[in-house]
């Protein structure tokens, strides 16, 4: 298993930061890394989802959402079966006076020993822009 992690403290309430977070139409208007997802943050729903990570890398996926609790989690999850799986994470944790937002991805499967420490950093570095991105969003 590789896990690519990050995090970041937004001063924000966990509703207000959830409100941007499910709000996919709005994506294309500030987040760098996440382009565009199509569909509903509803647990079983099929999302389009397009990025670019930093180093102008474009990727284009069909995950399903597998976990939906509002204000607190959200997760989807792609597949090539028996070779390799990615599972996105999106975690809000409630602290005094703001929230820490936790940005993660899990990879298991055969192929996931392919995965060069380059492109672990790229897309570690998507990660950090969008998170950024997401707290100026949020903070206004």
């Amino acid at each position: 298993m590789k896990e690519i992690y990050t995090e970041i403290e937004i001063n924000s309430t966990a509703d207000q930061l959830w409100r941007v977070l499910v709000d996919f139409d709005s994506y294309p208007q500030w987040n760098p890394f996440i382009r565009s997802v199509a569909g509903s943050p509803t647990e079983g729903a099929k999302l389009a989802i397009h990025l670019t990570t930093p180093s102008g890398t474009n990727r284009s996926y069909e995950p399903k959402v597998t976990k939906v609790i509002p204000n607190k989690e959200l997760r989807w999850s792609g597949k090539i079966p028996g070779l390799f799986a990615g599972e996105h994470i999106f975690a809000i944790e409630e602290l005094d006076s703001k929230v820490k937002f936790v940005h993660r991805e899990l990879f298991t499967g055969l192929l996931t020993s392919f995965f060069g420490s380059s492109l672990d950093k790229d897309i570690k570095a998507g990660f950090e822009q969008m998170n950024a991105a997401l707290k100026k969003r949020v903070e206004g």
